[in-house]
């Protein structure tokens, strides 16, 4: 119990207080369309790439979408034990500190999760399985900060580039649902694909952090806090155009041409207004903008490269 505490919810039945967990945590409604256009444009761009008719089975794409999704709620779990000390200590008013859940409970739906995970991919995609493990085991060691905690939080760019690549290990999973369970070989072109995604989540992990002076907490870091909202906000519109420009490698791989150039361009040109509006008057509700243009520039990227192209394909 702390100050945020509410006795109400803390005593409330389970499920009622994970449906507030995810509200506030890990939003279903929120992170499910963009974990669902992550899977599926995985996927499309895997079989553009190959020249592969159609789309795959999609009871296997439904198991793609649970995979991924409850992946990357693993994520959320594994970082509120690897988190649990600063944010008792400096974000008492999250769900783990005020007692809403507890870090019991968690593990325990972390390890049921690990365990369906298991079931439906070795009954529907067994070749999966080997990724899925490796997804893991990159997981548990971030869980662990790779044994240099102290280190890392110290050299914040060293932090981001390793915890990273967890994202285009999941992409890896998502697109074998085309390559490895067809038994061929995958594309070249996905090592494009895999670094949008990899730079996708800096956008989207900078972009939430950049705050105005009077946002910042203490122990709560952010790049603004570390770098200055103005130098906070360039490194944001740096990563963006970093993104846009593996992306039109990749849509060029993809035979997508002069119009996957023109596309990539201008959803970056139309993205980054957030930021110049926010360089130029920096306030609270501007800094928040730049976080939503975060998650629509990575759900237009995907789209664009894999989701859209194939909705096209399929309608034809």
């Amino acid at each position: 119990m702390n100050p945020h505490s509410k006795p109400e919810e803390n005593n409330a039945p389970l499920l009622k207080r994970l449906w507030i967990y995810q509200r506030e945590r890990f939003p279903v409604f929120g992170h499910g369309p963009l974990v669902a256009a992550f899977s599926f444009s995985a996927i499309s761009y895997s079989r553009i790439c190959r020249g592969a008719e159609g789309f795959v089975d999609w009871s296997l794409f439904g198991l793609g979408i649970f995979t991924t999704v409850s992946l990357f709620l693993l994520v959320r779990i594994f970082d509120e034990h690897k988190d649990a000390e600063d944010d008792a200590r400096y974000r008492s008013e999250l769900p783990v500190p005020r007692g809403l859940v507890s870090l019991r409970e968690l593990r325990m739906i972390g390890i049921g999760i690990c365990v369906m995970q298991i079931i439906l991919n070795a009954v529907f995609a067994p070749k999966l399985l080997i990724i899925w493990g490796i997804v893991i085991l990159y997981l548990s060691l971030m869980g662990k900060e790779f044994f240099v905690a102290e280190w890392l939080k110290k050299h914040q760019f060293w932090y981001v580039v390793s915890h990273m690549f967890i994202i285009p290990l999941i992409d890896i999973y998502a697109s074998g649902l085309d390559w490895l369970q067809e038994g061929v070989s995958a594309p070249k072109g996905l090592l494009f694909f895999f670094a949008v995604s990899y730079f996708n989540g800096i956008v989207l992990e900078v972009g939430r952090k950049i705050r105005i002076p009077a946002d910042e907490k203490e122990g709560v870091l952010t790049y603004s806090s570390l770098h200055g909202p103005r130098r906070a906000t360039l490194l944001w519109l740096l990563m963006v155009l970093v993104t846009a420009g593996w992306a039109v490698a990749a849509s060029w791989f993809a035979g997508y041409g002069l119009q996957g150039l023109i596309t990539m361009l201008c959803i970056a040109t139309v993205i980054s207004i957030p930021a110049f509006l926010f360089l130029k008057h920096m306030t609270a509700k501007r800094a928040k903008f730049i976080e939503y243009a975060s998650a629509l520039w990575t759900i237009a990227m995907y789209l664009s490269l894999g989701g859209i192209p194939m909705v096209v394909e399929l309608m034809k």
